[in-house]
């Protein structure tokens, strides 16, 4: 959710703040606001409602005294309104203790009121400023703000990332979390915090991993951490394998753009490597032995949006290759049902960041019933890789753009890697089976490239539906996750309504919303798989005889399909399962299109936030 960044050092805190807050924006644009400690550690902050760029405006009009010592903050609003006066960062009574924070602390009630009858004065609705008055009291008891923020982060309960600075500590920056990303970036003379390490890339790509209930104390001079106790802690050194220029928008206009262009190189960076001795499927981080793995009866896979749709894909690739049964979960209702899981369960958890906290409570409670949980991630030194038994990274560099693509299709990839890596453990395909397809998905960079190089058309479709109501999806088999998927990114970008269906249910009630002129976006099978085309081909006769305006995306050659297209979109011919890894990437143009047509900013759809970090 919201983007934290903190700084001390030798360089003009205020620049690298802001700095860092713009590569942040895409995960809250609702406020944002600053806390500096100046050269006389007096404590000045600014803050504005809305897009970072009137923070922007407010601090050219009325610049803050020097300082190299400073936080700041962007907002996606959970407790409060969107307001200057929500917008963080939040002081105590005294102003002399400012905090930036991102969670949500879910017993804020009760400690307001004890606040309150202590005496404390609260402006604003927000959780965040009860822990400015907390810290404010436990520094009247003694210690430095390091001390205080351990014994009021023993106090608090959901899930935070919190960040301070007192004016009594002019040359410290505290951080804590529990269940929310922040992470560390160590350079030469100066020290960053930040939710995402692309707040800092510019400056360093040495990082430390923070682990649960641990606080960091920030100095230009050096970085400790610690526990809640005040223990020394463990953490993960690493360093960033990508720079500044993977996280600028390279000359095009918008991130998605970029992203959705940097698809073909994605693909195969989450390939890259993954033979190993003998021709057999290595994986990154793999903690499962492959004994434990032939011991698995079931796969159940938890995700959330667009995570979600590459498990449903997954299902039918595990399915098939492993020969294992197969369930996918929205990972926000998984452990509300009392899911049944054993030893011989295999969770496989997906999240882009590593930060989503419904996956990340989803594969608690599969931990504690004993499953084995295996992680796909892109997201190096975030929380999914250090909660589950292995890992398989995705390798996609870093994803600014709210609406996912390149995750995606990264996530695609990996869920084949898995699904045939279980075949080769589990005896259910041969060594040179895997090996043949693996060669296969080594083709499809070159296969999605293809795809982009004949986007124009798909783009001037989109600008002439820019004035539609409704669009409908229809897919059959792997092509169903990918409807839901297209129709999904129009939701997020368009803020049009979309419905993504099994064309199979076609009969079974959605084709009461088919009338005339109703844009209908099919995903045909290829021709290998007659029985399924075929039954969609007459599917896209059923609509378009009652006035539909048919969109339909088929693989190359496809001439069965072109008397009932109002509209042909062709793709590279492909086996069925990796059919989505080209079927996708239209839909993708076609949202990002349409939505610049009507105005909107793709980038940041209103509402939205790149990592959903609370429950």
């Amino acid at each position: 959710m919201c983007g934290i960044v903190g700084y001390v050092g030798s360089r003009p805190a205020l620049d690298v703040v802001v700095e860092g807050l713009a590569r942040l924006e895409y995960r809250g644009y609702d406020s944002a606001g600053v806390a500096l400690l100046a050269e006389d550690a007096t404590l000045v902050t600014a803050k504005r409602a809305g897009k970072l760029v009137n923070l922007r405006e407010a601090l050219a009009e009325e610049p803050p005294p020097a300082g190299t010592l400073g936080m700041g903050h962007t907002r996606w609003a959970t407790h409060g309104a969107p307001n200057d006066r929500n917008a963080h960062p939040h002081t105590d009574c005294t102003g002399s203790v400012a905090v930036v924070h991102n969670g949500i602390i879910e017993n804020f009630a009760a400690l307001r009121s004890e606040l309150e009858e202590l005496g404390h004065k609260l402006v604003s609705e927000t959780d965040t400023e009860c822990v400015a008055h907390l810290l404010e009291d436990e520094l009247k008891s003694g210690g430095n703000l390091a001390d205080a923020m351990r014994r009021v982060c023993r106090r608090l309960e959901g899930a935070f990332t919190l960040v301070a600075v007192h004016t009594g500590d002019p040359d410290l920056v505290v951080g804590a979390r529990r269940n929310s990303p922040l992470v560390v970036g160590v350079g030469e003379g100066e020290n960053f915090l930040a939710s995402d390490v692309a707040a800092f890339i510019e400056h360093t790509r040495d990082a430390i991993e923070l682990g649960q209930d641990q606080v960091v104390e920030l100095r230009a001079g050096g970085v400790t951490v610690t526990d809640l106790g005040g223990a020394p802690a463990t953490v993960r050194e690493y360093h960033v394998d990508w720079d500044v220029s993977a996280a600028e928008k390279g000359g095009y206009e918008h991130f998605m753009l970029k992203e959705i262009a940097e698809q073909p190189r994605a693909v195969a960076d989450t390939l890259l490597g993954r033979i190993g001795a003998g021709g057999r499927l290595v994986l990154d981080e793999m903690r499962i032995s492959d004994q434990e793995l032939r011991e698995v009866d079931k796969v159940v896979i938890v995700a959330c949006g667009t995570a979600n749709h590459a498990g449903m894909i997954a299902k039918y690739a595990i399915e098939h290759w492993a020969g294992l049964p197969c369930e996918v979960e929205l990972a926000h209702e998984f452990r509300y049902r009392d899911p049944i899981l054993s030893r011989g369960t295999l969770v496989i958890a997906v999240s882009q960041s590593g930060e989503t906290m419904d996956t990340l409570m989803a594969v608690r409670h599969a931990r504690e019933q004993q499953a084995k949980v295996l992680g796909i991630c892109n997201v190096n030194g975030s929380t999914l890789p250090r909660e589950c038994d292995g890992v398989l990274y995705t390798h996609a560099g870093p994803e600014i753009a709210v609406a996912s693509t390149k995750a995606f299709l990264t996530q695609l990839v990996a869920v084949y890697l898995i699904a045939l890596y279980l075949g080769q453990v589990r005896g259910t395909k041969w060594g040179d089976e895997v090996f043949a397809m693996i060669q296969l998905l080594a083709q499809m960079p070159e296969k999605v490239d293809k795809v982009l190089e004949t986007m124009e058309p798909v783009r001037e479709l989109a600008r002439s539906l820019a004035g539609e109501r409704c669009v409908l999806f229809l897919g059959r088999h792997v092509g169903f996750p990918v409807a839901l998927e297209g129709a999904l990114k129009l939701k997020e970008l368009a803020y049009m309504h979309a419905e993504g269906f099994a064309a199979g249910e076609l009969k079974h009630g959605p084709i009461a919303l088919i009338e005339p002129g109703l844009p209908v976006v099919v995903i045909v099978p290829p021709l290998a798989r007659d029985v399924l085309h075929d039954k969609i081909v007459s599917n896209i006769q059923e609509i378009r005889a009652r006035g539909a305006r048919t969109i339909v995306i088929a693989e190359e050659g496809d001439t069965s399909v072109e008397p009932y297209a109002d509209t042909l979109i062709t793709v590279p011919a492909v086996p069925t399962l990796l059919q989505p890894l080209v079927t996708t990437v239209p839909l993708q143009v076609f949202a990002c299109e349409l939505a610049t047509a009507k105005g909107h900013d793709v980038d940041q759809p209103r509402n939205l936030a790149k990592s959903v970090t609370v429950e």
